[in-house]
């Protein structure tokens, strides 16, 4: 049987985050409890990074005749995640606090462990070695490649499933992006599977999960992606 054409039901865009407190500090923030806290929320000049952003996306929106009430935006329950899609709300002129924005747990930072958690920013060449080699392996008490994969397919079926239409902005961090990212230029090319979650699932696998670095984000970097 041949499958559905794939398409999906909105245009999506990515940002991660403006430059934050854990950037400027060198350190890992990737667990829920202090990922939240205010004190690893923006810098200054991640503050910034998100007007600029913000300003970048609504050139974009005019430039695909977008009107603003079409738009939906979608962010990490993290304070730096937050406070840049508050910052991007603003620039849109959006109310932060109505349906057009959307706080989504599974779009949280990739959680790399407790050996890893506020430590230097310099272990995560320890993750992305231990990544290339098995991205079902997880650092002890953290995600795997394939975690994260699984969370944010559950997200995107989210969206996919609430909004139709729409212009939806994805605020997330930087491997959460990097792994949509693979999983979702993946799955376009998969032609053995009609939904979308199917054709999710059906790409994470090692050969693809391994090269999530190649989709690398700034800091405050907005990136068309679907």
């Amino acid at each position: 049987m041949e499958s559905q054409p794939f398409a999906l039901r909105n245009k999506y865009w990515v940002l991660r985050h403006g430059r934050s407190v854990p950037n400027e500090r060198g350190l890992i923030v990737s667990s829920l409890t202090h990922g939240k806290l205010p004190e690893y929320g923006l810098a200054p000049e991640g503050v910034q990074q998100a007007k600029a952003a913000g300003e970048s996306f609504l050139m974009e929106l005019k430039t695909n005749n977008i009107a603003l009430e079409n738009v939906r935006i979608c962010y990490s329950p993290f304070a730096r995640t937050r406070e840049t899609a508050e910052v991007v709300a603003s620039v849109l002129n959006i109310p932060f606090g109505s349906q057009l924005c959307k706080e989504m747990e599974d779009l949280r930072e990739r959680f790399f462990g407790p050996t890893f958690e506020l430590l230097s920013h310099e272990k995560y060449s320890e993750i992305w070695a231990l990544d290339e080699v098995d991205p079902f392996m997880a650092p002890e008490g953290g995600e795997s490649v394939a975690d994260v994969s699984a969370r944010l397919a559950k997200a995107l079926a989210t969206m996919e499933a609430e909004f139709h239409g729409f212009a939806v902005l994805v605020v997330s961090h930087g491997d959460p992006l990097q792994i949509l990212q693979t999983i979702l230029q993946a799955s376009t090319q998969n032609e053995y599977a009609s939904d979308l979650v199917s054709r999710i699932r059906g790409v994470i696998v090692p050969n693809i999960l391994s090269q999530h670095r190649k989709h690398a984000l700034l800091t405050g970097e907005l990136r068309r992606v679907a």
